[in-house]
């Protein structure tokens, strides 16, 4: 029996969630159940007859999406729980699966959930799905190719039932349907249905090796407000003024919300921790160049620990779409003031920049600005495009934002073809929130999964020390292998100021050491692991470990 990973993932969009789905269906070792909501969405089944969609859509607020799934049509939304069953059904006889046997086990699951929480359902003759009476509670939809399956249930717990009279749900015109809290006649948590559900699986399927991970439960579901680092009122204390608070309060309370509560950092910065600055000739060679072209770098805006060896081995980290984000993530010092226009003329100059240090490897990473309508897409091709015009024999990686799960944005930069597609995912499930309030734990891991569908090399990075635990740095880990992530960095977070999260913990270069070991036995081309690594730590050594040298042959350069 292989492993149970067990993902809440909240609310997630039915586009990302099924390109999470099918990332893990081809490329996992391990069983997934995925668990979450959607925004209010229609899926028409394979067999769906589209008359049984009886308004527009876009008119009650929904999407139409076709899905490969077996059935007619359906209802997603806020309050019903929806679970992906991705796994590896055992054979049947001549090498076949029982499809109709996983469907009877999934019911099984959901009977046995509802009787956990005091409701009485069963099975209706002929028909799918779980029944209480003459009204459906649970639809189920499915798809199996080879021996693995996708798609699943739909819970309905406590959604608006009024959506599901815009269709015919499943084709059915003389059954209702009904929800847990109108059968219970009382508001239910969500979570508790998450437990339960969860619990019934992993019985009926017999699992003994299951891990588990949830983003952070929300009290508002529409909360995804980055916090603001603006000095707030000053704090006062016997009569005293103490200055700004060490930390915004919304940064702490959701830091408390996925139970980290730290008292102060530890114990001062360990040996391991300590970085020389070396000024040497070639640091402000970079320094002196960087300025003559008006750009920006990650090494500078964001603090990097690497800088000074960075830049005296004449490598840096470009940053685009100018110095100022519209993000606030909670271990990040780049700048967050309201951004300027885009600058037309930079990847010119970064392209120029590449060709005056020799690169045979160019990162280009930036801000995220998400008040450009395509997050800043179409100036990473600019960019990619600019070095490839000027030296033609440059490997370029591109570090990005997630395009707000925009996949015509993504298309765009993948388009341009960069020879390495990064973007992190920087800490564990339970820390999205505190983090990267306005990111999201499954956006990043379908991104790099429509990304390595499209054929590019791909990389990501966590960065430890802001309260994780080892089981759940494994699990992301895996999660990252899974969608088939080829390149991973491993490193040591470091506080950029009062304002910031805290260094919850200080994680030593030996167990460093072992993650990484951990995840190049799940299958990664290459691992960086170490105090001060960073996303762009040793680029050019990874993606030639990764066997991507390409047919594009360079005089021996640097990277940056």
């Amino acid at each position: 029996m292989n492993r149970l990973r067990v993902r809440w993932l909240g609310r997630v969009p039915y586009r990302e969630a099924d390109d999470l789905q099918r990332a893990l269906h081809a490329r996992a070792a391990d069983d997934y159940l995925l668990l979450l909501e959607h925004p209010h969405v229609y899926t028409l089944g394979t067999r769906a007859d589209p008359s049984h969609v009886l308004v527009p859509p876009a008119s009650v607020g929904a999407e139409l999406v076709r899905a490969d799934r077996g059935g007619d049509v359906t209802y997603h939304g806020p309050g019903q729980l929806v679970g992906y069953p991705i796994v590896t059904l055992p054979e049947w006889q001549d090498g076949r699966h029982d499809v109709v046997a996983h469907v009877r086990r999934l019911e099984e699951v959901l009977i046995a959930t509802l009787a956990t929480l005091g409701v009485e359902a069963g099975r209706e003759p002929g028909l799918s799905g779980v029944w209480v009476g003459k009204a459906k509670v649970a639809a189920i939809g499915v798809k199996v190719a080879r021996g693995r399956t996708r798609h699943g249930f739909a819970l309905n717990v406590d959604p608006d039932l009024g959506m599901f009279g815009h269709i015919v749900p499943c084709g059915i015109r003389d059954r209702g349907v009904t929800s847990l809290a109108r059968l219970l006649g009382r508001p239910v948590k969500m979570r508790e249905v998450v437990e339960a559900v969860a619990a019934s699986f992993v019985r009926e399927h017999g699992y003994d090796d299951v891990e588990r991970q949830d983003v952070v439960w929300r009290a508002r579901p529409d909360d995804l407000a980055p916090f603001s680092r603006d000095r707030g009122p000053a704090v006062e204390k016997g009569g005293q003024r103490l200055g700004a608070p060490a930390a915004p309060v919304r940064l702490l309370g959701r830091l408390a919300e996925a139970g980290v509560r730290p008292e102060a950092e530890p114990a001062r910065r360990p040996e391991w921790m300590r970085i020389r600055a070396r000024l040497g000739s070639d640091y402000r060679d970079v320094q002196r160049l960087m300025r003559r072209l008006d750009l920006h770098t990650v090494c500078e805006d964001a603090g990097c620990p690497n800088i000074y060896e960075c830049w005296a081995d004449r490598t840096a980290t470009f940053m685009i779409l100018g110095d100022r984000c519209t993000r606030a993530c909670g271990f990040c010092l780049v700048d967050t003031r309201h951004p300027l226009p885009l600058d037309e003329q930079e990847p010119r100059r970064v392209a120029e920049a590449v060709a005056t240090m020799g690169l045979a490897h160019a990162v280009i990473t930036s801000v995220t600005r998400d008040d450009v309508p395509d997050g800043g897409a179409a100036v990473f091709a600019a960019t990619i495009r600019a070095v490839r015009d000027r030296t033609p024999a440059t490997r370029v990686e591109v570090l990005i934002p997630d395009l707000r799960g925009d996949e015509s944005a993504l298309a765009t930069v993948v388009d341009a073809r960069p020879d390495v597609l990064n973007h992190n995912l920087e800490t564990v499930a339970r820390l999205q929130r505190a983090a990267r309030p306005s990111a999201a734990y499954w956006r990043s891991l379908a991104l790099l999964a429509r990304a390595k569908e499209a054929g590019l090399v791909t990389k990501s990075g966590l960065i430890l020390g802001m309260g994780e635990t080892g089981t759940e740095v494994r699990g992301a880990i895996a999660d990252l292998r899974n969608v088939g992530v080829d390149v991973l960095t491993l490193g040591q977070y470091l506080r950029p100021s009062d304002r910031h999260l805290p260094v919850v913990r200080w994680w030593h270069p030996d167990e460093l050491a072992e993650l990484g070991a951990y995840a190049e036995a799940l299958g990664f081309l290459h691992v960086e692991a170490g105090p001060l690594v960073r996303s762009s730590y040793h680029a050019r050594r990874a993606v030639e470990a990764a066997g991507r040298s390409g047919p594009r042959e360079a005089d021996p350069g640097g990277v940056a």
